[in-house]
């Protein structure tokens, strides 16, 4: 039995990867889960989804077993909260893109989505990174994350007026699949750019060729 933490209520069983959602916490408690997140991040970043051992994230987030049994039944679990987390950022994302038209205001809107695409990877990026691992076994955490993906495609490609001659669908998941590599290159050191010639970059390659293509 492991010890109890006086922060946290008991753990109750629900959804898979949201611990958070299916009980009020203490405002120790939020902290102490934010913490195993947080540490959740670190680790997969570091390890790999495979690799990644509940004693690696219970160390980096300087906490007990017991304390991370109190949220989570294993760390399939935590990664699941992490997707999440990340769905809900990337439904939001979703609301605010606006329609990508032809033109300058277009242009605008594209760049700017693109700029908080760029904020929500510099945070998440190793949750997002790990799904392509976990997608080549076929676990459901990355199934998870290819559902999501594929929404901010299909809802990308509705936003972008783009040539008669283009798929859009196909355009969609095209212009995810670069954006998101792009900023793993820029982040990881592969590709020196600062943020501003990343996102022009961006910008320019997705409007030039989808959106103005002829």
């Amino acid at each position: 039995m492991p010890p109890s933490d006086p922060a946290a209520p008991p753990r109750q069983l629900g959804r898979a990867g949201a611990p958070g959602q299916n009980r009020e916490l203490r405002t120790r408690g939020q902290h102490t889960l934010r913490k195993l997140l947080d540490a959740g991040i670190t680790v997969f970043s570091a390890k790999g989804y495979h690799a990644a051992r509940v004693d690696d994230i219970v160390k980096a987030a300087r906490t007990s077993h017991g304390t991370f049994y109190l949220y989570f039944a294993n760390k399939e679990e935590l990664f699941a909260a992490l997707v999440a987390d990340v769905a809900e950022e990337v439904a939001g994302l979703s609301e605010e893109l606006s329609d990508v038209t032809p033109d300058d205001a277009g242009r605008a809107a594209l760049r700017s989505w693109l700029a908080r695409f760029a904020d929500l990877y510099a945070h998440y990026g190793a949750v997002i990174r790990t799904w392509t691992e976990a997608e080549s076994s076929q676990v459901d955490v990355g199934r998870m994350g290819r559902d999501v993906l594929g929404g901010l495609a299909a809802e990308l490609a509705g936003r972008l007026s783009g040539s008669p001659d283009i798929d859009m669908a196909v355009a969609g998941l095209a212009v995810v699949a670069m954006v998101e590599r792009f900023n793993y290159y820029v982040l990881s050191g592969q590709v020196k750019a600062t943020r501003d010639e990343a996102l022009d970059t961006l910008t320019d390659v997705i409007f030039d060729g989808v959106v103005v293509a002829r």
